[in-house]
């Protein structure tokens, strides 16, 4: 899968995110990268699929509104099409990625994420 098809799958799921959940979304971005890159102390082999970046809604207070930056949500190309095999397992994924980080934007843990089947 090209990139441009890549990129089409992730604004796909986004646009599946039902309408009454994603007009709760607040303050946060979505963005594709090749590749994570591990932070200082962080094992050089990480490899993650999306990451979370932020303040989830539930930990939020009136403080927050005051210049906060955007949450962000990075979801990486390489390491999922590593994993997938075919263009209807890179789409799979990539949906299940999206719904996984776009619920730790709204509090939800890694944890009940695995519980539910969004792991």
């Amino acid at each position: 899968m090209d990139e441009q098809e890549f990129d089409a799958a992730v604004q796909a799921a986004i646009a599946a995110i039902p309408a009454n959940i994603s007009a709760e979304m607040d303050n946060v971005a979505i963005f594709i990268a090749d590749d994570y890159e591990p932070a200082t102390g962080e094992h050089p082999d990480t490899v993650l699929l999306g990451l979370y970046e932020g303040t989830p809604l539930t930990e939020r207070d009136s403080w927050w509104e005051a210049g906060s930056l955007p949450d962000r949500i990075t979801i990486f190309r390489a390491p999922i099409l590593e994993i997938c095999h075919s263009r209807e397992e890179v789409i799979h994924e990539v949906t299940v990625t999206v719904v996984h980080e776009i619920a730790h934007h709204f509090g939800i843990s890694d944890a009940r994420l695995h519980e539910l089947g969004w792991g």
